[in-house]
This record gives C-alpha cells, sequence and structure tokens, in this order.
C-alpha cells in the first residue's frame, strides 16, 4: 500500500508542477472563452495501470472516444467546455490473489461449523470496464488544458462472467498539446491510471 500511495502522490504531483509550470510555456487563454482548435470529437486511446486493487497491480489498454456537447461549458466567461465520454479499458492482472476458500473447518456452538483455515490461491485476471464520464475542459493556454470526468464504471470480469456496476467513478487529467489537434493526455483517478494520444477531430 504504501509503494501505492507515493506512486499515486508523484504522479499527482508530476501533474501539478506541470500545469502550474504552463504560464511560463504559453500565454493564458483561460479568460478567452472559444480561444482554441475547434472539435467535435476526441479520440484516446491509452495505458492503463490498476494500483488501487486487492488483486494486485493491473496492467492493460484502452480506448476512449468523447464527443463534445457545450463548446462553452458551464462558465460563459471562462475557455472551458463539457463532452460526454465513452470507453472500453481492459486490465490484466497477472497472478491475482484470490479471495481464500475455506480448507478446514471444526464443530462449534450448536453443532456450528468453524472455519480454522484459509487457503489462498492465484490465478491469472482479466477486466472489461466500460467507462462513462462527463468531462469538463478547462483551456488553460495553447500548450495545456485540464479536466475532470466524474462517472460510472460498469465492467466485465473476463475469469468468471459476472457483469456490474463498480463504484462511481472520477478522474482529474491534463493535456500537453503538441500540435492543435493532437496531445499528450494523463489521467489520474480510480480505479485507473492512464497515460495516451489524444485526436482532437
Amino acid at each position: 500500500m504504501a509503494r501505492i500511495a507515493s506512486t499515486s502522490v508523484a504522479l499527482l504531483g508530476a501533474l501539478a508542477f506541470l500545469t502550474l509550470s504552463s504560464e511560463a510555456l504559453a500565454q493564458s487563454t483561460i479568460k478567452r472563452p472559444g480561444d482554441r482548435a475547434p472539435y467535435k470529437f476526441e479520440a484516446e486511446p491509452h495505458l492503463l495501470l490498476q494500483p488501487y486493487d486487492w488483486r494486485g497491480e493491473g496492467f492493460g489498454l484502452g480506448f476512449r472516444g468523447t464527443i463534445e456537447v457545450a463548446p462553452r461549458g458551464f462558465i460563459p466567461s471562462i475557455n472551458n467546455s463539457v463532452g460526454i465520454g465513452f470507453g472500453i479499458d481492459w486490465v490484466h492482472f497477472p497472478s491475482a490473489a484470490v479471495r481464500g476458500t475455506c480448507s478446514n473447518y471444526v464443530t462449534g456452538p450448536n453443532g456450528t461449523e468453524i472455519c480454522t483455515e484459509i487457503d489462498y490461491g492465484r490465478y491469472d485476471a482479466n477486466y472489461i470496464y466500460l467507462p462513462i464520464v462527463m468531462q469538463w475542459n478547462f483551456w488553460l493556454n495553447q500548450k495545456w488544458s485540464v479536466f475532470g470526468e466524474p462517472g460510472i464504471l460498469p465492467y466485465f470480469h473476463g475469469s468468471h462472467p459476472d457483469f456490474g456496476p463498480s463504484p462511481l467513478s472520477f478522474y482529474a487529467g491534463g493535456r500537453f498539446h503538441f500540435s492543435h489537434r493532437a496531445t499528450l493526455t494523463m489521467r489520474i483517478g480510480y480505479p485507473t491510471l492512464s497515460v495516451g494520444v489524444s485526436f482532437l477531430l
């Protein structure tokens, strides 16, 4: 847990540093609504890490597509926008820990059985997540934008087929714009971290 916490803190710190230093890289556009490359759809393939799970650390890849629905966002006086994002993420847990099964019982009061020994196993586990989020963007300048993404995260467990909703998810991220139409996109949240490339189409 300590390693997971330190990794998460380091990633958050790096993103915060890059975001705060963006003013030194380019003139601010946050107070100029609409001063950005116009687009209708953001296509984002990415790599994934899931360090917050009792199964161990998972890794994988995925794709997020975001449709812009409000080019001027919720605050007309600043450079913000809102989109609805849909995606698919595959995460693999090599040698994942398995919740134990009882291997030895003793007889308790009134004939009840009490477990005294548990066997734990390990196996490869695969998960498919289907994120559905609202993406609120803030366009800081020509080089950097940041966003928050509250949403839900239905999943499919490939090893033991079942389908169900996970707890509500939340992500925070940033983009480094190396052109008007392509960015390096970083995302921190629950349950995954991601790094990928976005194409603003």
